[in-house]
């Protein structure tokens, strides 16, 4: 259920924009932040918010690749696989992942702290290969250093739900 606090808060956003379609993107992340991914109530209520089509948003949502159309884990790993990446040794380190978290791309390791998805740029080209989990971006990745940076989410993830 998305509160109505939050739909009129997106409202306001859209009218304070110059076309609805330039909040789409603010509109979808905020309704995915509440939901943990962009459930089908919630593309209705993006839609609604942003006076578009159900279909229309939905195509927004499937172009995006930080948009999730399906329930995702805690943290997503995004890894780039560009060029850059791929020439810097991105294969490595997806394998890496894949076999730490148990998963295959696309894929939610078994106690629902991580998803695995590969991308098709970063934008830190110099550093490759990168990845990127939530909004921390990690460069010249190595296996040592990206079993540390899995280490140091699990434990901010065992410190948060023993907060809750």
């Amino acid at each position: 259920m998305i509160p109505e606090s939050l739909k009129n808060e997106l409202k306001a956003r859209v009218a304070a924009a110059l076309t609805n379609r330039e909040a789409a993107v603010d509109v979808m992340k905020e309704l995915q932040s509440h939901c943990g991914w962009l459930s089908d109530e919630a593309v209705v209520a993006a839609a609604e918010i942003l006076g578009l089509s159900t279909l229309q948003v939905e195509e927004l949502a499937t172009f995006y690749e930080l948009i999730y159309r399906r329930p995702v884990g805690k943290r997503v790993i995004h890894v780039c696989d560009s060029i850059s990446c791929w020439s810097c040794g991105c294969d490595a380190i997806l394998a890496y992942l894949r076999q730490n978290l148990g998963v295959e791309p696309g894929g939610t390791s078994a106690d629902g702290c991580f998803t695995l998805v590969p991308c098709a740029c970063l934008g830190n080209c110099g550093e490759g290969p990168t990845m990127m989990i939530g909004d921390t971006l990690y460069g010249r990745l190595t296996e040592e250093r990206v079993a540390e940076i899995l280490e140091a989410e699990r434990k901010a993830l065992a410190s948060s739900n023993s907060s809750n």
